[in-house]
């Protein structure tokens, strides 16, 4: 009996958690630098950065 079967399986599941997580803090990482792009926009001051017009 091989227990090869279930040890490609485990690594496969790793693999595929591991690049999930990946995309997914890049995507996150991406979204939030666009965010605080918009924030920090020139001529855009304290008293303002929270409000709209």
């Amino acid at each position: 009996m091989t227990h090869l079967p279930y040890i490609i399986a485990a690594y496969g599941l790793t693999l595929v958690v591991a690049v999930t997580l990946s995309l997914n803090a890049a995507i996150r990482l991406r979204r939030a630098r666009a965010r605080l792009a918009t924030i920090e926009r020139p001529g855009r001051n304290a008293n303002t950065a929270g409000r709209r017009a």
